[in-house]
């Protein structure tokens, strides 16, 4: 019969083991996001080539933060583990809606379907912020394309009618990004206006400046 010393022994081991696991994983999660809050801000920058170094750094910690969690499965689901790999597919998909390319897959990332649905959300709302540069750059048209993106996201979201916790909370993201969408919208309609007005105003001045 075991004796309650080494009953102890054993849970202490076990504690110290996932402990140590534990921080390793926070460790990990911190600087990927990091690579991933770069990737993305090095894409709204036109910088591709960082971008894309970004990525294979990000790629590498996500790999090893799935290699390292094997057999630690209430650590991978745990919130840090999983708000990181959420980061790593909203850059991933950023970078693929800017640069026109195809969606990688929550396969392709190696990441859970929940994880990967909440970062297509969060890029949906990222693309906000690049649709305005667009426009601010008098580049009306392009920005039209990337919200007919975001709609079709949005339209995909609104279709994962499950509870809270199979999504993991999808159903507020998807609030956040039809808001999002519906704004963008709006302020593109305003600029599609205003170029519209000054194209008229230049062919008025030109037909005056012949005269």
């Amino acid at each position: 019969m075991n004796s309650l010393d080494e009953i102890a022994e054993r849970i202490r081991l076990n504690f110290e083991t996932r402990t140590r696991v534990r921080d390793q994983a926070l460790a990990q999660a911190r600087v990927l996001i990091r690579h991933c809050s770069l990737a993305i801000r090095a894409v709204h920058r036109g910088e591709r080539e960082a971008a894309r170094a970004e990525l294979a750094e990000a790629a590498q910690l996500a790999a090893q933060l799935n290699s390292n969690l094997q057999g630690f499965q209430d650590i991978y689901y745990a919130g840090y583990t999983q708000d990181a790999l959420k980061e790593f597919a909203e850059a991933n998909i950023v970078e693929a809606l800017v640069d026109g390319g195809s969606l990688p897959t929550p396969e392709e990332l190696s990441i859970p379907p929940s994880t990967y649905i909440n970062g297509l959300a969060e890029a949906a709302t990222e693309m906000r912020r690049r649709c305005l540069d667009i426009m601010r750059a008098g580049r009306a048209q392009e920005a039209e394309g990337l919200l007919d993106r975001m709609d079709e996201i949005y339209g995909v979201l609104v279709t994962m009618d499950y509870p809270d916790a199979i999504t993991a909370g999808l159903r507020r993201q998807t609030d956040i990004v039809r808001g999002v969408v519906e704004r963008t919208r709006g302020d593109l309609t305003i600029s599609l206006r205003q170029q519209q007005l000054e194209e008229s105003l230049r062919k008025m001045e030109a037909r005056l400046d012949g005269k």
